[in-house]
């Protein structure tokens, strides 16, 4: 899931005002003995609220980033030329949360309530998932990017993953800016290919993939403090 990002602030920016404004519900332990938590439907940081999509967001959707050429330009997933093809991402997207402890979430402005893009998770395996943003234009340039990107890596310690991936077209400099920021290490053992199919459809082309040790990220804060 790779996505648009534009600007890079301090990545603790709106870090210590998550807040999780539904309680997360245990899930049952694995064969580690690690018990899985449900994510909340809904977190807020000092400037965002992150929410669960809705079927009733369709068209704001639709309007606001997913069918923008520019904004999608770097994404993996095709520009949405009807409202049907973002229909087709929302029930996806209630797939995804019935189906693991969490899913995408839509970025929205505390201020005024605007939608302003989308991150979330797209799992893997329980432990392993794959994260990314998409921010409308007129939210460019405000560190929104890194302000969300941040509240996901903090969900994620929360919520069992230790390996969290993001994985940004090499030409990209904004997003994977946005990554380093935020903690991610650029793995250069992999080498995914993977299509771009808003520059070259049909065609797979190299990515830079980039990765965060979730657990160790943790452990470090909690020594740093």
């Amino acid at each position: 899931m790779k996505k648009k990002a534009n600007e890079v602030t301090d990545a603790n920016a709106g870090r210590r005002g998550l807040v999780a404004t539904k309680d997360a519900l245990a899930g049952p332990l694995d064969g580690n003995s690690r018990r899985h938590m449900k994510a909340p439907l809904q977190l807020e940081t000092t400037r965002l609220i992150l929410r669960q999509p809705r079927m009733s967001d369709v068209v704001k959707i639709f309007e606001r980033y997913a069918s923008d050429d520019e904004v999608t330009k770097f994404v993996g997933w095709p520009c949405h030329r009807a409202v049907h093809d973002t229909e087709a991402f929302l029930r996806f997207s209630t797939q995804e949360w019935d189906r693991w402890p969490a899913g995408p979430y839509l970025i929205v402005s505390r201020n005024d309530g605007q939608l302003l893009g989308s991150t979330g998770f797209g799992f893997q395996t329980p432990h392993e998932a794959m994260t990314g943003y998409v921010l409308a234009r007129d939210a460019w340039g405000k560190g929104f990017a890194t302000e969300a990107l941040t509240a996901i890596v903090d969900l994620a310690a929360q919520i069992g993953v230790t390996r969290l991936f993001a994985l940004c077209h090499p030409e990209h400099r904004p997003s994977r800016r946005v990554l380093e920021k935020c903690g991610f290490v650029r793995d250069d053992v992999s080498k995914p290919t993977v299509e771009f199919p808003n520059l070259s459809p049909g065609v797979r082309q190299d990515a830079l993939c980039y990765a965060l040790a979730v657990s160790a990220r943790a452990n470090q804060e909690v020594t740093n403090r």
